[in-house]
């Protein structure tokens, strides 16, 4: 198994083969983490993204980077907007994870950055939506490097002391 890292910061400047973005449907950029990955990597994301939409809650695609280099992909997942936890969000937001991953791997990426995944504007709450994250991440050892940005710091502790416990 690789390195799991969280770290807080800006995706935008990660280094690594590819970067996730929290997704909407229509893939043409929205607010939060997915605006800044659109603004830093240009309007050909968009372009491409269009391409491949719409892109259903819980899987993902990829697209070049564009101007992120020396990022070679991003890939778009559609996390679960938070209805209470009894409509299977923590299935879909654990498919982000996982579906982001198998494509990583298909892709050949050997280190990738993920965002907290739905714990923006779809409401997700941040200590369950951690705990999913990394059990998500430990459950399919595909990549060598995989680092959790966390873009506040309750979001980075949370990541952190779930990292930290019990495999």
């Amino acid at each position: 198994m690789g390195t799991i890292e969280v770290v807080l910061g800006d995706i935008t400047a990660e280094r690594v083969d590819a970067i996730v973005t929290a997704a909407n449907e229509s893939l043409l950029g929205g607010g939060g983490v997915d605006g800044a990955i659109h603004r830093a990597a240009g309007p050909r994301l968009a372009e491409a993204g269009s391409k491949l939409a719409p892109c259903e809650p819980g899987k993902a695609v990829a697209t070049p980077a564009f101007d992120l280099a020396p990022v070679k992909y991003v890939i778009h997942t559609v996390g679960p907007v938070w209805e209470g936890g009894e409509q299977g969000e923590d299935e879909i937001l654990t498919s982000c994870y996982l579906s982001s991953l198998e494509l990583a791997e298909e892709l050949g990426v050997e280190s990738i950055a993920f965002p907290a995944i739905a714990t923006g504007i779809y409401g997700f709450p941040t200590a369950r939506a951690a705990r999913l994250a990394i059990r998500a991440v430990r459950s399919l050892p595909v990549i060598d490097r995989i680092r959790l940005v966390a873009f506040d710091e309750e979001t980075c502790q949370l990541l952190a002391a779930e990292l930290a416990g019990p495999a």
